[in-house]
């Protein structure tokens, strides 16, 4: 097979868009999407990118210059804020440009409350809390719970999580979460094993130190360490996974890439314009703009929520739950099968779809209304020991 398709993909596609000889600064569809969500201009939307990817190379070098920070984030109007715990250093912020706040608990504290709730979850796995994570702008931890479900280990997981008073927020609204591979009889990323066919979307590329190729994606869809299919070939098998359906995971594995076959560095909009070119892996700050790239719902944008996610995935067909750590949450509307599709912010690829909302649907296409969470690709990239595949 060679070519190029829809998610940083293996192979051909109807999907993928031709690379352009000149290629715009950002994909156009990325731009449109944007200037919709905002209600500006395409060159407003255009300018926001420039300006959020400033933004953080300011933050960079304030960190380089040995500013301490605690978090930072985008507000909705598209100004990063930085966390800091003196006013000298909220001084140094103000001067370069950036926006500072000194606040009650910080990034690092509310980490340590989180990791205290994951070994909390880790011990007995919560069905009826969805997620939790830390939310910076709100300085708390936020705990998102399913109404009318109270199982005797999520009574026991909110009781410690309220222990921490104001620290931690509690929002009953969560729906219940799953793993976004479904039962499919062969399309864009197929595998099967004693329960069936199943589907997810194609990742990332990437290669080790001998230049030995791999396929970076959710690792749900490669947890078997199956042989894997694009269009019916072999395209892949599968060779490390960190998923374990009902024991503490991380949503990442890799596959070994077929000596023929290779993982093209652009990502696929699915009809929305020419493929977006893959420069590098730099993580975007939360409330940075990103789109997604996955065979079910093609191409959909949101903004980056939270990282350092901890959610509940819940059991298919009765099976049992399944704690994840260390994922990344969007409003970016995902559905099954999109799971290993590739998220992108700018040129800077993001991270594979890990799960969603159980039921959710994507009907308002690029802008479609909803959430969904990802496995950052850096992570993984430094678990594994691999470099980028980039344009």
């Amino acid at each position: 097979m060679v070519g190029t398709l829809l998610s940083a993909a293996v192979a051909t596609g109807a999907a993928q868009a031709a690379p352009s000889s000149a290629a715009p600064r950002y994909e156009p569809a990325m731009v449109a999407a944007l200037a919709h969500s905002l209600g500006v201009s395409k060159d407003a939307a255009a300018a926001r990118l420039d300006d959020q990817a400033a933004q953080q190379r300011t933050l960079t070098a304030l960190r380089r210059s040995g500013v301490v920070t605690d978090g930072a984030y985008f507000t909705r109007d598209g100004n990063l804020t930085v966390n800091v715990h003196s006013a000298a250093a909220a001084a140094q912020v103000r001067e370069s440009g950036l926006a500072a706040r000194v606040p009650q608990r910080g990034e690092r504290a509310l980490d340590r409350i989180k990791a205290s709730l994951d070994a909390k979850a880790l011990r007995n796995a919560p069905d009826g809390v969805s997620s939790w994570s830390v939310d910076l702008r709100r300085d708390t931890v936020t705990v998102h719970v399913t109404p009318g479900l109270t199982s005797a280990a999520a009574k026991s997981f909110l009781k410690a999580a309220t222990s921490h008073g104001s620290a931690v927020r509690v929002v009953r609204d969560g729906p219940r979460l799953v793993p976004q591979a479904v039962v499919y009889p062969g399309s864009r990323m197929t595998w099967s094993n004693s329960d069936g066919s199943w589907l997810c979307s194609v990742g990332y590329g990437a290669h080790d130190s001998s230049g030995r190729q791999y396929l970076v994606s959710a690792g749900h869809c490669v947890a078997d360490l199956t042989d894997l299919y694009h269009n019916n070939a072999h395209f892949a098998k599968g060779v490390s996974s960190r998923f374990s359906e009902g024991h503490q995971s991380v949503d990442m594995g890799v596959a070994r890439v077929d000596s023929d076959d290779s993982i093209a560095t652009q990502v696929g909009t699915w009809g929305h314009g020419a493929s977006v070119a893959v420069k590098g892996s730099r993580r975007a700050a939360s409330g940075a703009s990103l789109c997604k790239s996955g065979q079910t719902t093609g191409w959909t944008c949101g903004a980056v929520g939270s990282y350092n996610v901890t959610v509940t995935y819940s059991g298919e067909n009765g099976g049992p739950n399944t704690v994840v750590t260390g994922l990344a949450s969007s409003s970016v509307c995902t559905q099954g099968g999109d799971s290993g599709g590739a998220y992108i912010s700018g040129n800077q690829a993001q991270g594979m779809t890990s799960g969603g909302p159980s039921g959710q649907q994507c009907t308002g296409g690029t802008n479609s209304t909803g959430s969904s969470y990802f496995q950052p690709l850096d992570d993984a990239l430094s678990y594994y020991g691999l470099t980028l595949n980039t344009n």
